[in-house]
């Protein structure tokens, strides 16, 4: 696991999201279950010896990289043209 634990600041769900899409908001609140999830089943393969452990732990680390990646490119004003195709301005949740 990386040195600090990517999944401390766990996102909340936002019930006013679009539930048709899967916004950067769903997809970090799915990540982190996700990796909360395979975290404990790292654990739980390196306490039983398990040969699956090393897998495992590479489905982690593909998890946490996601999560960078999906902390990194938020939408914003500059970029909303541009990743839905038409004008507009990214919803902020102040």
């Amino acid at each position: 696991m990386a040195e600090s634990d990517p999944v401390d600041a766990a996102p909340q769900r936002d019930d006013e999201d679009d539930h048709d899409l899967l916004t950067y908001g769903e997809a970090g609140v799915r990540l982190h279950e996700e990796i909360r999830a395979q975290q404990r089943l790292v654990a739980q393969l390196e306490e039983s010896g398990a040969s699956e452990v090393s897998a495992a732990r590479q489905r982690l680390e593909a998890l946490e990289e996601a999560l960078e990646r999906n902390r990194r490119q938020p939408i914003n004003d500059e970029n909303f043209e541009r990743f839905f195709g038409f004008k507009g301005s990214a919803t902020r949740n102040t």
